[in-house]
C-alpha cells in the first residue's frame, strides 16, 4: 500500500499538477495592501470594495507576487460594478502598471484584456460573448496565465485569448481594482490561485 501511495505520489509531480492556494480567508485582509482611499473591507465572508467619499481608483493588491497561475474568483456587482482582475502588476499609490482582466457591466467587454498607462485595450471580447454575464448575480471568472499567453473565461465561456511579449516579461502581484466615478460596490469570494510545481 505504502509503495502505490508514492508510486501515486510521483505519478501526479510529473505530470505537474498544480497546487491550489486560498487567496483570500473570508475574514480579514490577511495577504493584501489597500492602494488609495476606496474601501476595501470584509463583511459576512466577503471580500466588498466599494466607492469612498474621493471617487478615485483603488487597488487592493497582494503581498505575494504571482507569475504562472490559474486564477479562480467569483464577483457580485452591486450598483455600477465597474472592476477588474490585474495580474503581473504594480501599484505605485493608485498608479497601476500591469494588465487588467475587465470586470465591468453589460456591454463594456468583461474578460477582455486592458493596459493601464500603456497601450489600452489589447483584446476584447465578442461582443455576443457578454451574454455570459450575470449582472447582480454571482460570476465566475478564471484566467489563466503562463509565459506569453492569458486566457479569461467568464462562467464557463472562454472570453479571450491572447500572446503578447509584455505580458509574457510581466512581474508583479494580483490586484482587484474599483475604477473612478464613485457609486460602485463589488462583492468577491473563493478567490483561489492555482500554481505549477
Amino acid at each position: 500500500m505504502k509503495n502505490i501511495l508514492i508510486l501515486t505520489a510521483l505519478v501526479f509531480s510529473t505530470l505537474g499538477f498544480a497546487q491550489e492556494i486560498s487567496l483570500f480567508n473570508g475574514e480579514d485582509l490577511s495577504g493584501w495592501t489597500v492602494y488609495g482611499t476606496e474601501k476595501w473591507y470584509v463583511e459576512d465572508g466577503l471580500l466588498v470594495c466599494e466607492s469612498g467619499p474621493d471617487e478615485q481608483y483603488g487597488y487592493l493588491a497582494t503581498d505575494k507576487h504571482y507569475k504562472d497561475f490559474t486564477l479562480t474568483l467569483e464577483f457580485k456587482q452591486e450598483a455600477d460594478g465597474n472592476s477588474g482582475v490585474f495580474i503581473r502588476s504594480t501599484v505605485d499609490g493608485t498608479k497601476v502598471s500591469g494588465w487588467q482582466v475587465e470586470v465591468a457591466p453589460p456591454g463594456h467587454s468583461t474578460g477582455g484584456v486592458y493596459e493601464s498607462y500603456g497601450r489600452g485595450w489589447l483584446i476584447k471580447p465578442d461582443p455576443e460573448k457578454d451574454k455570459a454575464l450575470k449582472m447582480g448575480e454571482w460570476n465566475e471568472m478564471k484566467i489563466r496565465v503562463y509565459g506569453d499567453k492569458l486566457t479569461s473565461w467568464l462562467n464557463g465561456v472562454e472570453m479571450v485569448t491572447i500572446r503578447d511579449k509584455k505580458i509574457g516579461a510581466g512581474e508583479g502581484s494580483i490586484a482587484l481594482q474599483i475604477h473612478d466615478g464613485g457609486g460602485i460596490k463589488v462583492n468577491w469570494r473563493n478567490i483561489k490561485i492555482a500554481l505549477p510545481q
